[in-house]
């Protein structure tokens, strides 16, 4: 439970190749300080993209507007999860007072940030943030997503996360032109 609610999962989808999912791979939630906090264990992927997108969606239906994705146990990201984080943070940006924070960022997933422009879209381990003097006790707090039964990876989602990418930065587009083709094709069934 977040603050009295049930945490709803929206697991990674789990599949035989084992590129694809990290076995420890997971989200914790909870709420602290008017902040939605979710701290990703693991590797932030394609594979894992789909259950933080599905939690932060359902809870800015329940009128939550401030976010802070923990990173310090992440450590590396795809461009998918990276694309997924952009459109949240769009979204979140129209609107009145929606922001997303991003915690415990390593030297590697900043530069991945930054050569991607997303710097400017996401606040990146603000100095001056309300939760930012009791990360420690937040983190004690967390609780795993519940898990539900996956619903599966399509290109879609795929496809959604690199074009708000290039919606972030005009100079994505030509990084991930090749991508955006095979995916556009693929979720065309082709």
């Amino acid at each position: 439970m977040i603050d009295g609610r049930a945490c709803l999962s929206y697991p990674a989808p789990r599949t035989a190749a084992p590129h694809e999912l990290i076995k420890d791979d997971s989200l914790d939630v909870g709420a602290t300080d008017g902040f939605v906090w979710i701290r990703l264990n693991g590797k932030g992927s394609f594979s894992t993209s789909p259950a933080l997108k599905g939690f932060v969606e359902s809870r800015m239906e329940g009128g939550e507007t401030s976010f802070v994705i923990d990173l310090l146990d992440c450590p590396a990201m795809d461009s998918t999860f990276m694309g997924t984080l952009a459109g949240l943070a769009m979204r979140l940006s129209r609107i009145g007072g929606g922001r997303m924070h991003l915690n415990g960022v390593c030297d590697r997933n900043r530069q991945s940030l930054e050569d991607l422009g997303l710097e400017k879209l996401l606040e990146i381990d603000p100095d001056d943030s309300e939760w930012q003097g009791h990360v420690h006790d937040v983190r004690k707090t967390l609780l795993p997503l519940q898990e539900r039964e996956p619903e599966g990876l399509d290109a879609a989602h795929l496809l959604e996360a690199h074009r708000k990418l290039c919606e972030a930065r005009e100079e994505n587009t030509q990084k991930f032109e090749a991508v955006l083709d095979a995916l556009e094709k693929k979720a065309e069934g082709g």
